[in-house]
């Protein structure tokens, strides 16, 4: 199903009112839902719900009718290798432009193209990588990460883990999930102006939302990537002339605002699970609770670049399996993902998002209970239990 339509019920209503069920592994529904309840939606508002996240529900229905599944999971060697050419790729860019001005159409376009393309791929491994997908030993996963993020040029890796598992494990959950747009955001950024203006920004809004609504504590791991990263960015400016100098970091950092702006890739940000369906007379009855999906997946072409993170409602499903075998495990549960919603362009999701009225930033489901925090982190202890740093081997 393409991503045509808007899953807002009327555009120009001041109140619109959906209803919410956990869908089992067919996509149809959880019988231990029928009776959510209806939901009364107002304006600037989002879609809340009282229901599970849909994939544990069906992650154990695919288990069930496919055992072999579980077999895809664990680490891809190859990811090292793809991370090592993305970074010495980065590396040589900077090189070459050392001596390139700012200005020119040159710095632009080679930071637009080559520089956002690669550090949205080092963004993705980073992701990849925090659910311990490129070696077996936990450590050498986030020590890895670090290296990854060298030529993001700020220090994010060891930050993002604990934030991104929580988005796993509290899928929606107001408080919780900094995936979400706040309040804030949702009333003041509702426009087209606005959504124009996050979808050029949204890389600042995903790097400082988390820690306007909770903490992570800050551990040895961050430590080390704040130093590393700091050392990197010195040598850069001073530390090996001839070779690097202070346009070849603002090469690299205008890379990773580029990546996540206004470009092609950057369309994963929103695809993943801002809310595009058309909500049908079905879905708005209480008596059927037809559930409305959080999750859309992308199987173009831009998956290329992007550790497959197109196949998002996989991806949720089943954490622990890599990106290499993502395609395999759609392959394998075909008639579970064949009916799901899914985007066929990225960049066609940009241009909706900011000039369709029927989605913006209010477009996601949200939970007022659930989920937990991994990692740690200052919450309120009514809102989520703390799981440690060790993840279950098939959701991890």
């Amino acid at each position: 199903m393409a991503s045509s339509t808007a899953i807002k019920t009327n555009g120009a209503s001041s109140k619109r009112k959906t209803t919410a069920a956990a869908a089992n592994g067919n996509g149809h529904l959880n019988g231990a839902a029928a009776a959510a309840p209806e939901v009364d939606q107002k304006e600037h508002d989002f879609f809340w719900t009282y229901t599970e996240e849909p994939h544990r529900t069906r992650r154990m229905a695919i288990i069930k009718a496919h055992p072999e599944v579980t077999k895809l999971c664990g680490p891809e060697p190859f990811t090292k290798y793809v991370v090592a050419g993305v970074v010495a790729l980065q590396l040589l860019c900077a090189h070459l432009l050392r001596d390139t001005s700012f200005f020119s159409w040159r710095f632009w376009a080679t930071a637009y193209v080559i520089g956002a393309t690669s550090n949205q791929n080092l963004f993705l491994a980073i992701h990849e990588i925090s659910h311990n997908l490129a070696f077996r030993s936990p450590l050498a996963n986030r020590l890895f990460a670090i290296f990854a993020n060298l030529p993001i040029g700020l220090p994010y890796s060891a930050s993002f883990r604990p934030y991104h598992l929580t988005h796993h494990k509290s899928l929606g959950v107001d408080g919780l999930d900094t995936d979400l747009p706040t309040a804030f955001e949702g009333i003041f950024l509702d426009s087209i102006l606005g959504k124009a203006f996050f979808c050029t920004f949204q890389i600042l809004f995903y790097a400082l939302r988390p820690m306007a609504i909770y903490r992570v504590p800050f551990t040895w791991v961050h430590w080390v990537n704040v130093a590393v990263q700091l050392g990197f960015d010195y040598l850069l400016i001073a530390g090996l002339p001839g070779v690097f100098s202070p346009q070849s970091l603002v090469y690299l950092i205008l890379s990773s605002f580029l990546a996540g702006s206004l470009h092609p890739t950057a369309g994963h940000f929103i695809a993943e699970h801002y809310v595009y369906e058309t909500v049908t007379p079905e879905q708005k009855d209480p008596k059927n609770n037809i559930p409305i999906p959080e999750t859309f997946s992308y199987y173009g072409p831009l998956n290329f670049f992007t550790y497959n993170v197109g196949l998002h409602n996989e991806h949720h499903d089943f954490p622990a399996i890599p990106w290499t075998r993502l395609p395999k495990l759609n392959k394998i549960a075909k008639e579970f993902y064949d009916e799901l919603p899914r985007h066929e362009s990225w960049i066609y999701v940009l241009w909706q998002f900011i000039f369709d009225e029927n989605v913006g930033m209010t477009s996601r489901v949200k939970r007022k209970q659930g989920g937990r925090v991994v990692g740690g982190g200052s919450v309120k202890a009514s809102q989520a239990k703390v799981a440690d740093w060790k993840e279950d081997e098939i959701e991890a």
